[in-house]
């Protein structure tokens, strides 16, 4: 009987972190390698403000997402703190997720922190959603916090 609880127990959890995976895997901007932001390094954006992209030999896989780091120090700051730098909405626009619930891709050179967290968006064609964004942040914000919710 002693053994069967710790086995349920791991088996519990092994279930767990399955189904986390699958979900992140399901609903974030990601290619068909699970390569996150297009390979941008999520780190740069807060130490080098700036979007750099990453190399693939700099690599850390979370929970189903893989994400390329401009340097070792960068991904081992990623490794001890990941939902610090992981961008909000998946990754996705933070526009778009605010203004109609939709998963938009982005410009990973279009981006903003906020309140210490990574917003992404769309822009492309002459349609920067970043400044539309700017006009109604506060709104915007809670609304696509709210509509992301629908994706989990």
């Amino acid at each position: 009987m002693k053994t069967i609880v710790p086995i349920f127990l791991i088996f519990l959890f092994l279930n767990t972190a399955a189904a986390q995976n699958a979900y992140r895997v399901k609903n974030y901007n990601i290619d068909k390698s699970s390569l996150a932001i297009e390979g941008y390094d999520p780190v740069a954006y807060f130490v080098s403000k700036k979007g750099i992209e990453g190399k693939k030999d700099i690599s850390l896989s979370r929970e189903g997402i893989t994400y390329h780091f401009s340097s070792a120090q960068n991904r081992d700051l990623f490794k001890a703190n990941p939902s610090k730098y992981e961008p909000q909405f998946g990754g996705w626009c933070a526009y778009a997720m605010g203004e109609n619930g939709e998963k938009v891709s982005v410009d990973p050179q279009t981006f903003k922190i906020l309140d210490g967290k990574l917003y992404l968006f769309y822009n492309k064609f002459f349609n920067n959603t970043l400044k539309e964004w700017n006009k109604n942040e506060n709104a915007l914000k809670q609304k696509a916090e709210q509509n992301w919710t629908k994706f989990k």
